[in-house]
């Protein structure tokens, strides 16, 4: 049997929460628990708990466990160094489960040693709405192109129920509905998603909102999601050299691709100890895998300096933070 938290517990779990112990570990986490709201039946709902590494050694997540089948989770970055960021993420299954559902998610680490931080969800899964697909997909999207997606909204409550608008809080996104069928047995709707050619560069993670008549669910979120994509783009968004002692060096590989043939100009950085240099040749490519070389100076703590690449596409500079952990010889 699986056992569901009701929402009037949810609070006294978070209340009666460990918050010594393991504190180092509860730190890893900004923020420990998180309300969906009232969502749709079959609506993606999921929610990135990030997780930062301040410690100057591994961290590794060796498991994490959900007390029911209401959500599903997994890892991104199991192994953080120091100072990289990794997450759990939690999805509820909303399209077998329906109401009011609260978790508690427990994650295992052993590294650096044996901890367990707790975390929590709760939503309200509105069964009377389901939506179709679970989200608006728009996938890999080319900068300057408009995309649109259209999903289906119907209710089986009745004949009265409304879409009144839909709400946006981007100002790249908007929605627009179509009403396709009313009867005594429910309604249904088109909802268009479009996403504006001006939108930027980065991933779209963002939600639209279907405001309705009935004020058991005023609001239901639609989740939107995609990537615009840049005529030209680095990997990875941000370099880590990794603990380092002082004269010591580090070589990384950074892929610099695009969407057609270009050349790499120049590759400085703003700091010292950096060294890379502009494939050489003539020749335009759409990829380049560019190694680049940081050598610890004599400073310790965190280092931190910002990597350019500029191209001849339109003069374009991509920047990738990077930095180490310089440590005081032994």
């Amino acid at each position: 049997m699986m056992h569901l938290i009701p929402r009037v517990l949810f609070a006294a779990l978070v209340m009666a929460a460990p918050c010594a112990g393991d504190d180092w570990a509860n730190k890893l986490f900004a923020t420990r628990t998180h309300d969906f709201g009232t969502v749709a039946r079959g609506a993606k709902a999921e929610y990135v708990f990030a997780m930062v590494n301040p410690l100057s050694e591994d961290v590794h997540v060796a498991s994490v466990q959900v007390n029911c089948a209401c959500a599903s989770l997994r890892i991104e970055k199991p192994t953080l160094g120091p100072q990289e960021q990794g997450a759990i993420v939690a999805s509820v299954n909303s399209k077998v489960f329906v109401g009011p559902l609260g978790s508690t998610i427990t994650v295992k680490i052993d590294k650096p040693k044996p901890a367990e931080v707790q975390l929590f969800i709760k939503v309200n899964v509105y069964g009377d709405v389901l939506l179709d697909p679970a989200s608006a997909a728009l996938g890999t999207v080319a900068r300057g192109t408009p995309a649109e997606k259209t999903l289906s909204v119907k209710y089986g409550g009745g004949s009265d129920w409304k879409i009144l608008e839909v709400r946006s809080d981007s100002p790249h996104l908007t929605g627009t509905v179509t009403e396709t069928a009313r009867r005594a047995t429910g309604v249904a709707y088109d909802l268009k998603v479009v996403l504006a050619k001006d939108a930027p560069v980065g991933y779209v993670n963002q939600y639209v909102w279907l405001v309705t008549n009935n004020p058991q669910a005023k609001q239901l979120p639609v989740l939107v999601e995609g990537q615009v994509q840049a005529d030209v783009s680095v990997s990875p968004a941000s370099l880590f050299w990794g603990v380092l002692q002082p004269g010591q060096n580090v070589t990384k590989r950074i892929v610099v691709r695009g969407t057609k043939p270009f050349r790499i100009k120049a590759i400085r950085a703003d700091g010292e100890g950096f060294r890379a240099s502009a494939p050489p040749g003539a020749e335009a490519k759409p990829l380049f895998v560019v190694p680049v070389t940081y050598t610890a100076g004599q400073k310790t703590g965190r280092i931190e300096q910002t990597i350019e690449v500029e191209t001849d596409l339109e003069g374009t500079v991509l920047k990738v933070p990077a930095y180490a952990v310089v440590e005081s010889p032994q």
